[in-house]
């Protein structure tokens, strides 16, 4: 996070930093700077980050929390008050709300998707199309919003998507089978996830003892099909073509979990603003 931040910092102030700040504010005041909602049910995420982004510019600064994470906010609401130097605070305020506005944004669009599934046992999952740089940070955002998160990144589960079945095909049939067991033998320690385009492929994933098959851009009568025909041996997960009004009806279903990118590659960044009052001359 420190080197996020360090880099983000870093491109916004260039060689000689915040000119019109240096120029304009005296060094010498001190400011209090108030950080408010501006739209009706954000769900906090990223005070943390927020936090650090000020002590970066200004390692004396004071930065109170009204709303923790996972809070949801309405309009007007205070979510934090940072007390500081006038001219760090200047500094730091669009890097702060960068930071903060797309983790809330983030946060509130995950609630949105786990609250349309109702009282259904099905999990939403978010992906790993996000933000360069910012994945840890993001997913941390969904798992604030009340969603899950699925694999981190290419390293903790083998997912065998459909690129790697074409390849593996080259070798002859039953790329399915001969590429779950390779997984095995390579990596013992991890689960592996098949994703399948046909009710043939969940039927091969499931006989090969995958834990997970990816359910890609089937219909809901499709996926009702993969439900009877793995009968428990796998965990289903539902994903591509998955939007807020689809949501109820797939939970019902029965597959184990439904994974979106949207929640990190569409997300609307939430509305904050950050007004600045001068308080005292050292």
């Amino acid at each position: 996070m420190d080197l996020l931040i360090d880099m983000a910092i870093e491109e916004d102030l260039g060689e000689t930093g915040d000119v019109t700040s240096l120029s304009v504010v005296p060094a010498s005041i001190q400011a209090k700077a108030v950080l408010r909602c501006k739209e009706e049910g954000m769900v906090m995420a990223g005070q943390e980050v927020a936090e650090r982004v000020f002590r970066r510019l200004d390692p004396e600064c004071t930065y109170t929390v009204f709303k923790e994470d996972g809070a949801v906010c309405q309009y007007g609401d205070i979510i934090a008050e940072v007390r500081g130097k006038a001219q760090s605070l200047l500094t730091a305020e669009r890097t702060a709300l960068n930071f903060i506005q797309r983790l809330c944004g983030v946060a509130t669009t995950a609630r949105k998707y786990a609250a349309a599934l109702g009282d259904s046992q099905t999990v939403v999952l978010d992906t790993r199309k996000t933000t360069p740089g910012y994945r840890n940070l993001e997913k941390y955002a969904v798992a604030v919003g009340g969603a899950q998160n699925h694999r981190i990144g290419l390293y903790d589960r083998a997912m065998i998507k459909d690129n790697h079945r074409e390849l593996a095909a080259m070798e002859g049939p039953g790329s399915i089978a001969r590429s779950v067991n390779r997984v095995r033998e390579q990596f013992p320690g991890l689960e592996v996830e098949v994703e399948a385009d046909r009710l043939e492929e969940v039927a091969e994933a499931a006989d090969a003892g995958a834990e997970y098959i990816l359910l890609d851009n089937m219909s809901n009568e499709m996926m009702a099909e993969a439900v009877k025909i793995v009968h428990g041996r796998s965990k289903l997960e539902a994903s591509g073509g998955i939007t807020l009004t689809r949501l109820a009806s797939i939970g019902q279903i029965g597959v184990d979990f439904v994974s979106s990118g949207a929640l990190t590659h569409s997300v609307k960044s939430a509305d904050i603003s950050l007004d600045i009052i001068a308080e005292a001359s050292l």
